[in-house]
Order: structure tokens, then C-alpha cells, then sequence
């Protein structure tokens, strides 16, 4: 028989149980043979980088009670890296759905931690109290060199209670001290123009996505100054009421980098009494030819009257979004001037079935590889040849069942079946769950 082994775990070596026969060493190939070992882990002896690593997987009030079981793990909860990327949760417990993080740890945070934070993000529910609580702990980070902030409402109003100054003097502290800030989420608050000066005075060289939509105390000049002096942005999502035909052009400059991805919210907000102006086509030309390889994301939350101003000429546009009813002859107006477009989703139409136009954008969107339908109406004789026309190249197709109306050449039962011919995959129409 062989000497029993030795298995060193931690620094403690912990010898096989005597109760476990050890194979011979001509048994070692055999798969019937087993090996049994009885191993006592010292987890107060890991390795700090594993422990550390356990711990950025923990949420924050678990981890912090994970500090309290011994000295090394404490000194592990301290450790600067384990603070570059927090998000502080704010709610009103008996109106939330996730955990608030306790005011204590909140406050341990700023006191040891606040010049370790890069990455920030603030999660509030829809209570004012909570958005207050975020603007607090903003005015108190003024050692801190944050490049990524984020400020999330999970929903509606929040941070659009606050009184605007104190959200402005709030956020105006982090402008100002932090003086690497990179990426900033601050849509559906009450920045204004002459916090975005403040934010531009301070970090024009380091800013590189912005997004900022709904946010009616900033005006058109307001992005503007930021488009002009942040030659390094690359992304930026704002409303369409702050697009004009002075910002592309101001993205376009020659020492400003190339534009990745530019999302536009197209946002009625008093249905009716709101005119959308048009961008030229010029204006739009510029920004191609600057940045050609930029996405032009539009989100549409307009009624089917207030689309008559879009489209009108060809608009660079690549994924479109319609949240409500849109018209057949919008619909053929993307077909023939949005040349660029890749995805469409249109989620509402009325009765009037959608074949010509699908057809149309098949025929003129040589880059369309994704489509989405629901609650709107298409022969099932157009759809086959809208595939058709496209092809392999449809990566995404997600079409409600109810979408699909059978004619006299095709029935649902038929339609998957040509459809994935065309696609060179299996495809079958979506079904709307029925619980």
C-alpha cells in the first residue's frame, strides 16, 4: 500500500481520513475506484483577492456584514477597489419593491470611501423624499473623483419634485470636484443651462456620453455649449425639442471625434399644442459626412397627428421606435427617405393593413435587418414577400401572431414554414402569452 497523502488547504495541512482505504497505484486508472478526503477550510485564512472578489458579487448591507466575521475580511470590506463602482438605493420602504441602503452605511461611505468612488449610480423609487436623500449625499461628495454618475428613477416624477436649485447645487458640487467625469445618465431631472456650463467649464476634455433627455429646463443653446466645447462626446441622448439645425453642425466640427450613437426622444407632452419643428436635410448631410458610421436612434411617443412634420425628406436615420399609432403615409415616408434604417418597431397602427408600405421599406431600406409588429395588421402574402425581398439578412423578426391576417394564398398554419425558407432558420410568429 501507498503513504497516505497530504492535502495542504490554507496553510494547514489536513492528513485523509483513516477510514477511506487509499487505492493502490495500479488502480488509479479504474473508474470504479473513489477518493474521499476530508478537508477543514479556514475561511478566515483566504486570500484577500478572493475575498474580495466574494464580496463585489454581495449587495451592500450583506457585505457589510460579512466585515464582522473576522479581521481580514474587514480589512478587505476597506480596500479602495471595492468602492470604484456603487450604486446607493433610495426609497421609501413601505411604497419600494428593492432594499434602501441604510443611512448608517451611507454615511460610513462618504466618510472613508468618497475619494474611491468612480463609478456612481443613485437608484430612487418615485417619492420625492427619496430623490432629496441622492441630492444630499451629491452635495456632500467633494473629495471625490467620479467619471461615471448615474441618476436612475424607477419611476415617475422624483427627481423632477425637487425644488430645481437644490438639485442644481447638488449636482453642481460633483461638476466641480470631480474633474474626470466621463459618462453622465441624468435624464428626467431639473438640470438646466447654466449647470451643463458648470459641467462643460469643468470636464470638456474628459466627457464622453451624455444623456440627458427630458429635461425641460434645458434649452437648445444649453446642448449647444456642450456640443461646441466637448470635442471628445461620442454619445448623447436628449429630447428632440433640443435638436436643432446649429447642434449638428456643432458635432461635426473638425476637432471633434467621431459621433457614435445620437438618440432622440420624440416626447408629446401636451398633445397638440406642441409644434415639432424640421430638421434640414443639410443639417442632418453634415453630421453623416462627419461621422458616417453614427447610429440615429429615434424613440416616438407622439399621437398620429403630430408625425405629419417627420420624414419629409430623407432623414439619416437607423432604429425607429413608435410607441403609439402610426399613419400608412408616414409609415411610406420612412420607406422612401430613410435610406440608413436598420430596425423598425412600430407597436400600434389602426385597421388599415400595412402591405404597400412594408413592401416599400423592403424595396429602399437595403440595411433593415431587424422589424417588429404588434397591434397593427399585414396580409400574410405581403409579409412572405417582405421577407422575401430581405432575406438572410433579417436577424430580428418579432411579429405578434395577431398581426398576421391570412388571405387567399397563405394561412397561419403555412406562413412559418415559407417565411423560413427565406430566413435560412426556423421562424414562427410570436404568441401573446395567455395567463
Amino acid at each position: 500500500r501507498m503513504k497516505r497523502n497530504n492535502l495542504s488547504v490554507g496553510n494547514k495541512v489536513v492528513q485523509s481520513s483513516p477510514a477511506v482505504k487509499q487505492p493502490k497505484l495500479g488502480f488509479y486508472s479504474s473508474l470504479n475506484q473513489t477518493h474521499t478526503y476530508t478537508v477543514l477550510l479556514d475561511w478566515g485564512s483566504l486570500p484577500h483577492y478572493v475575498v474580495l472578489r466574494i464580496f463585489q458579487y454581495l449587495p451592500l448591507t450583506d457585505r457589510a456584514r460579512a466585515s464582522s466575521v473576522c479581521r481580514r475580511w474587514n480589512e478587505v470590506f476597506h480596500i479602495p477597489d471595492l468602492w470604484r463602482k456603487f450604486e446607493f438605493e433610495l426609497n421609501k420602504s413601505a411604497t419600494s419593491y428593492f432594499n434602501s441602503t441604510h443611512p448608517d452605511l451611507i454615511q460610513q461611505i462618504i466618510k472613508k470611501h468618497a475619494a474611491h468612488l468612480q463609478c456612481v449610480s443613485f437608484k430612487v423609487d418615485s417619492s420625492t423624499e427619496s430623490a432629496e436623500a441622492a441630492c444630499d449625499i451629491l452635495s456632500q461628495l467633494v473629495n471625490c473623483s467620479i467619471q461615471t454618475l448615474g441618476l436612475i428613477s424607477t419611476a415617475k416624477p422624483s427627481f423632477m419634485n425637487v425644488s430645481k436649485s437644490h438639485f442644481v447645487s447638488a449636482l453642481t458640487v460633483v461638476f466641480v470636484n470631480s474633474k474626470s467625469l466621463s459618462s453622465i445618465k441624468i435624464e428626467d431631472t431639473p438640470v438646466d443651462d447654466p449647470s451643463l456650463k458648470i459641467l462643460v467649464a469643468n470636464n470638456s476634455d474628459t466627457l464622453r456620453r451624455l444623456k440627458m433627455s427630458s429635461c425641460p429646463h434645458v434649452s437648445s443653446d444649453g446642448i449647444l455649449c456642450v456640443a461646441d466645447h466637448c470635442q471628445g462626446l461620442r454619445e448623447l441622448a436628449l429630447n428632440y425639442y433640443m435638436l436643432s439645425d446649429e447642434l449638428l453642425p456643432a458635432l461635426s466640427s473638425e476637432t471633434h471625434v467621431n459621433l457614435e450613437h445620437l438618440r432622440i426622444d420624440v416626447v408629446s407632452e401636451n398633445p397638440g399644442q406642441i409644434k415639432f419643428l424640421s430638421i434640414k436635410k443639410q443639417s442632418w448631410d453634415v453630421l453623416i459626412k462627419h461621422s458616417p458610421g453614427v447610429n440615429v436612434v429615434m424613440y416616438f411617443f407622439l399621437y398620429e397627428e403630430e408625425l405629419e412634420t417627420f420624414f419629409k425628406e430623407e432623414t439619416p436615420v437607423t432604429h425607429l421606435y413608435f410607441g403609439r399609432s402610426i399613419s400608412k403615409a408616414v409609415l411610406g415616408r420612412i420607406g422612401l427617405n430613410c435610406p440608413r434604417l436598420i430596425e423598425l418597431v412600430v407597436c400600434a397602427h389602426g385597421l388599415q393593413a400595412l402591405d404597400n408600405e412594408l413592401i416599400c421599406i423592403a424595396e429602399h431600406c437595403k440595411n433593415l435587418t431587424a422589424l417588429g409588429l404588434s397591434q397593427c395588421e399585414v396580409s400574410c402574402s405581403a409579409f412572405i414577400e417582405f421577407v422575401r425581398l430581405c432575406g438572410r439578412r433579417l436577424t430580428q423578426l418579432s411579429i405578434m401572431e395577431e398581426v398576421l391576417i391570412p388571405d387567399d394564398d397563405y394561412s397561419l398554419d403555412e406562413i412559418h414554414a415559407e417565411v423560413s425558407k427565406y430566413l435560412g432558420r426556423v421562424w414562427f410568429p410570436d404568441v401573446m402569452p395567455l395567463w
